[in-house]
């Protein structure tokens, strides 16, 4: 589990295929990666990877097709920037919300413009995950946990502080571009239970 603040960010180093999916190098500041194993879990610009070959200067991840059909990854070229989170500790502060890294689909920047010291941002998510964005709710967008302010059927709009502008990939977002998108968890599960008209009616 993570949640959604960002800790530091590395850069897309190299890409290897391997019949449709890949192994790809990122190159990470050293104070992240001291401690760091084979197999510790990473959020990568709100992506649940694995860490394989770490070392001081970075580690590999595999991704998967699930991963490539969901999530903007696969688009990502050498010299990109990443947002990096390591798994959160059982005595860690939770100071975002709860983020498991796992995609739900990717949501547009429409539009960013000034609002005093931070700037607005509304982006556009795909219709079938709108349900799951609510006014003053959280989304994680890149890795970054944030707040709603509002929603407008499939458009919602977030406040970024200048803070998060500087120290996450946030800040160097245009229109058009795409980033990849956590609804909110707990929004999830509910989804799923109001499926039935009685709960102990799930796995029957």
């Amino acid at each position: 589990m993570f949640t959604g603040i960002v800790a530091a960010t590395g850069r897309l180093r190299s890409r290897e295929s391997f019949n449709g999916d890949l192994r790809i190098r990122f190159e990470v500041p050293e104070e992240l990666m001291a401690g760091c194993k084979v197999g510790d879990s990473i959020c990568v610009s709100g992506c649940c990877l694995t860490m394989l070959d770490p070392d001081a200067t970075g580690f590999s991840a595999d991704l998967s097709v699930e991963t490539l059909d969901k999530t903007s990854l696969g688009a990502r070229r050498e010299g990109d920037s990443v947002n990096l989170e390591l798994a959160m500790r059982a005595s860690d502060r939770l100071g975002g919300h709860l983020v498991s890294g796992h995609v739900d689909g990717l949501a547009t920047l429409v539009s960013r413009e000034g609002d005093a010291r931070s700037e607005r941002f509304l982006f556009e998510a795909e219709q079938h995950l709108a349900r799951y964005i609510a006014p003053k709710g959280s989304a994680c967008l890149d890795g970054v946990s944030l707040t709603v302010n509002d929603v407008e059927d499939n458009r919602f709009s977030i406040c970024v502080i200048p803070h998060t502008l500087v120290v996450t990939t946030l800040g160097s977002l245009s229109p058009g571009e795409q980033v990849n998108l956590e609804v909110d968890l707990i929004a999830r599960y509910l989804d799923r239970l109001n499926q039935y008209d009685h709960p102990d009616e799930i796995g029957a």
